[in-house]
């Protein structure tokens, strides 16, 4: 796809007086500045995080009533069920929650909805489960800012329910439940389930780190705050390898690694890499990943997508059972079987996909690419819409339809907040519910052509062709002589690298191309040259330029600098993101 390319650039005065100040080269000064980094402090915090620098967990509004609804759950020996969810990050938060609560003295359950069988959200079984099991509180995590029926519903059995989640809550414009709280940010009331608190980032007041939390990061600012009020004898040494679970579960739910999510990932790789727990043994065994080097990407294209399998295809529950194990045996089994199913998501999500490209054919997409079927499987249409979105460049809507009744997902392009667009279709809807980027929906399969019509008028309207148009967003234009080893270890200060925080990309211009080749029959892997300094280069994926570039004349690259590491050899490598005739 054609994408347009903007570099940065900043003042060479003050690029300048950053790079002295902070002790950086003048290339990641510009990549800091670039990342709204201006000054010394500010880029020494960034490039130095620590657990010290993790926020007072009693700022997110709800948790001190919490934690005193956790202190009489403990006094009074009360059971306690943790609903979770069964993606990643639901997952990983309810192992943290259920970890926690055990270390405290509270005998703690917990219940993972099946995806076909129960959807998305806070479910009724939930209050079975407690009532069968004496439980007089149920804890959410991951879900339940919506689920005001659910929350109603266990009250009226004298249950009662603490919500963590990090989803958007319900404004009081829109038809919801039973009770309000005052909005702190001057846009409006929020509907709020009737719980004994509800403790959700989206609620607080102005620009917070702690709105971007991820499901599992405000799973440990739950147990940070039981540490901090010593409930049961918890303390902070048992909260600091909670990381490990945090850092998984927030690398998985693609929240921007900036302010606290920068610290709980970079610190809970760690404990990954030291591998504490057999769960992390046995997934980096069955990925093949080596603690040395393992980074944030890492995890997103091996650990996560084998998790994620279970709650695609099967029982999630068990992913749970692995996060929890203390037997060597026993996680290496469940690893096993994530990695076998991880097989057969693959194959059942490249048929779906493949079938959605060829019923959209050559021709240009709408502005919004909305597909329903039968028979597609519920699990991969989330991965599918993705994969949409990055070919596309457009909103997509991947549905099935069942009964009468199509379920999806939906994936969005930065300039479109999905969850509006499909608030200002909801006349339309079953239901819906997500992020700006992402979310899933539920409709009448008979509604499907009107809402198809009724969103490419929204986005039309709301995003201009312009915007519909990938970008490469360049950090700094380098020359070839730039790129040492010094420089990439210099680099490896902005780790972890990821949504918010995107690897550096750097843009080299007119450089001589020699010996392009294809190899592994889908990459494409050249030597550029710039007067006398010669490089290897590797686009992944990009074997299609083969043929649709002259590479007789010059070139423009970006690309990231690494090192590639060959038969005990170690040399310079660019990593190429995009590349394009030299103008």
């Amino acid at each position: 796809m054609q994408r347009r390319w903007f570099i940065s650039r900043t003042n060479p005065e003050f690029l300048d007086y950053l790079s002295r100040a902070a002790s950086v080269s003048p290339i990641l000064a510009q990549i800091l500045i670039n990342r709204g980094i201006k000054t010394p402090d500010a880029a020494r915090d960034f490039l130095s995080p620590g657990v010290t620098a993790l926020s007072d967990p009693f700022e997110l509004p709800g948790m001190a009533c919490a934690v005193e609804r956790v202190k009489e759950a403990l006094r009074r020996r009360e059971r306690v069920l943790v609903h979770g969810d069964y993606d990643t990050d639901g997952l990983t938060a309810t192992a943290i929650m259920v970890l926690t609560l055990r270390k405290i003295g509270i005998e703690t359950n917990y219940f993972i909805p099946n995806r076909m069988v129960h959807g998305y959200g806070f479910h009724r079984q939930a209050i079975e489960i407690a009532k069968k099991t004496g439980a007089g509180l149920i804890i959410t995590v991951d879900c339940g800012i919506t689920a005001f029926d659910t929350a109603s519903s266990a009250k009226t059995k004298g249950i009662d329910v603490i919500i963590t989640d990090h989803h958007e809550p319900l404004r009081a414009d829109r038809p919801a439940g039973p009770r309000r709280q005052g909005s702190r940010n001057g846009e409006g009331d929020f509907l709020l389930p009737d719980a004994v608190s509800v403790i959700d980032p989206k609620l607080m007041m102005g620009q917070s780190d702690l709105g971007a939390l991820a499901g599992a990061g405000i799973a440990l600012k739950f147990a940070q705050a039981l540490a901090t009020a010593g409930i049961g004898g918890f303390s902070e040494d048992e909260f600091l390898p909670l990381l490990d679970l945090a850092a998984l579960g927030t690398v998985a739910d693609v929240v921007p690694l900036t302010g606290e999510n920068r610290i709980i990932l970079k610190e809970g790789l760690g404990h990954i890499r030291h591998g504490g727990r057999p769960c992390f043994r046995a997934l980096k065994d069955i990925c093949g990943l080596a603690s040395k080097g393992l980074k944030a990407g890492s995890l997103s294209f091996t650990m996560v997508p084998r998790i994620n399998a279970a709650g695609r295809l099967a029982d999630a529950g068990d992913v749970v059972r692995l996060l929890l194990s203390e037997a060597e045996s026993e996680a290496a089994d469940l690893s096993r079987w994530l990695d076998g199913l991880n097989a057969d998501r693959q194959r059942i999500e490249e048929q779906v996909y493949g079938e959605a490209v060829e019923r959209l054919g050559p021709s240009e997409p709408a502005p919004a690419i909305v597909l329903a079927s039968e028979g597609w499987h519920q699990g991969v249409l989330g991965i599918v819409a993705s994969r949409m979105v990055e070919r596309y460049g457009r909103p997509v809507f991947v549905m099935s339809v069942e009964d009468g009744v199509a379920r999806g997902s939906a994936r969005s392009v930065p300039a479109f907040d999905i969850c509006r667009g499909l608030a200002d279709c909801k006349d339309l809807l079953l239901s819906f519910g997500g992020h700006k980027q992402a979310a899933g929906l539920k409709m009448k399969s008979s509604h499907v052509a009107d809402f198809t019509s009724a969103m490419i008028e929204i986005v039309e309207r709301e995003v201009s062709g312009d915007e519909l148009v990938p970008s490469v967003e360049i950090d700094a234009s380098v020359r070839l002589a730039d790129i040492t080893h010094a420089l990439v270890k210099e680099l490896e200060l902005l780790e972890p690298t990821g949504c918010g925080n995107p690897e550096p990309l750097l843009g080299v211009r007119e450089l001589s191309v020699v010996n392009p080749k294809i190899v592994g029959g889908k990459h494409l892997k050249l030597t550029v040259r710039r007067h006398s300094r010669m490089m290897d280069a590797i686009g992944f994926g990009m074997a299609a330029l083969y043929d649709d570039l002259d590479f007789s004349v010059a070139i423009d690259a970006v690309f990231t600098p690494g090192v590639n590491e060959w038969n005990g050899s170690r040399y310079l490598q660019l990593f190429l993101k995009a590349v394009r005739p030299s103008v």
